[in-house]
């Protein structure tokens, strides 16, 4: 069985009851094969040709094909795949890597446990609904940064499910946070906030200089 999403280059399939023996909360996200050795079921769909993105959950899989195949072709071949790897008796994941992101420490704000309450109960819920899946990143400066993935990468409508859904939630929720950014990896939020933090510096440092300029012209005086 499987059900649209959003994406028109994504398909969300439903086993028929199965599951795929991971954590009810965890999603595991392959962009390419060269990501999913640790998972033998998106090692064995990244063989067949076509299958650009495998998304996982414990009660369905989400496939992003690659534009010029067809999935009147696709569909059949994902589906037998799938039937030989619940016949194969591996694990899909073999190694657990459960995802974190919206677990409270003791060392968040208030602003940030809100934030990722609303990740946990509201926002990765409804996504999760249409094949997709969302990670919080950080809070800085008013701004919520996340990751899309599934069948949310790469979507026409991913811009929409920013700014109509999470950002619209979020502010309601939350006063302090002005928006929500889109960032492609962790390495790209770093190099973000990284950035930022340069920039106040620089603005602390032309302050600073400013302010020992006014000073010791008070003092010629």
């Amino acid at each position: 069985m499987d059900e649209p999403t959003p994406n028109p280059d994504s398909l969300k399939f439903l086993p028929d009851g199965l599951q795929f023996g991971l954590p009810p909360s965890s999603t595991y996200d392959y962009p390419n094969a060269r990501s999913a050795l640790n998972s033998p079921l998106a090692k064995l769909l990244f063989q067949q040709f076509g299958v650009k993105r495998v998304f996982l959950a414990n009660d369905f899989i989400t496939i992003t094909k690659d534009e010029m195949v067809e999935w009147d072709n696709l569909r059949p071949v994902i589906t037998g795949t799938l039937m030989e790897f619940f016949s194969s008796g591996l694990p899909a994941v073999s190694q657990e890597s459960v995802n974190k992101d919206t677990e409270i420490k003791d060392t968040d704000s208030e602003e940030v446990a809100m934030i990722k309450e609303l990740f946990e109960t509201r926002i990765r819920p409804a996504i999760q609904s249409d094949g997709g899946d969302v990670t919080y990143l950080g809070f800085q400066d008013g701004v919520v940064f996340v990751k899309l993935s599934g069948s949310c990468s790469g979507c026409p409508s991913s811009s929409v499910t920013l700014k109509s859904g999470i950002e619209r939630l979020l502010m309601h929720w939350v006063p302090d946070v002005k928006g929500v950014m889109e960032v492609e990896s962790e390495d790209e939020y770093q190099k973000v906030i990284g950035e930022a933090q340069g920039q106040t510096l620089k603005e602390i440092s032309d302050q600073q200089l400013q302010e020992l300029e006014q000073t010791l012209q008070a003092n010629k005086q």
